[in-house]
């Protein structure tokens, strides 16, 4: 079984943190305690170490079942992230991430995404193409991710 995790980039700080309990209050408002190995890498100004990440509202679709969550365009933004539960094969055998910027064994550059249809992670290429990430993940290296290194990916499509 995998290891549950979650991670936050806040849009606010300009930072990735790593989430050990989330929770939505009734007003919508999604908030979440930051990991303790977090504490001394980064410290905003929070009065308490249960801090708001953002917010966000239930999106219907058109037969009325709940399909998404999103946020209101005047909300600071904050994108959550999952844990794979895989690692790549390099020494330190780096956890892969929702949102991570990859490149795989043959020198390709890929993003880590969720498919909610499938209920599966994937490489996705820039070219458009998917790949399973347990094919694509293990042998890649890390370069970043989508919100710090949204560059890879744009510099990466142009060149091929």
């Amino acid at each position: 079984m995998r290891e549950i995790k979650f991670r936050a980039w806040s849009n606010k700080y300009q930072h990735m943190f790593r989430v050990s309990e989330i929770a939505q209050d009734r007003s919508g408002y999604t908030h979440g305690i930051v990991d303790e190995e977090f504490k001394n890498e980064f410290e905003p100004e929070f009065d308490s170490p249960f801090c708001w990440i953002g917010r966000v509202d239930f999106t219907k679709s058109s037969d009325g079942r709940v399909a998404s969550l999103a946020q209101k365009s005047n909300d600071e933004p904050f994108y959550l992230m999952q844990y794979t539960g895989l690692k790549d094969k390099s020494e330190a055998g780096q956890e892969i991430w929702e949102g991570d910027i990859r490149k795989d064994a043959l020198g390709r550059i890929f993003k880590v995404v969720y498919d909610n249809d499938l209920a599966a992670f994937y490489g996705e290429y820039t070219n458009g193409h998917y790949e399973s990430l347990g094919d694509c993940g293990p042998d890649s290296e890390f370069l970043g991710t989508v919100y710090q290194n949204p560059e890879l990916l744009e510099a990466s499509h142009v060149s091929q």
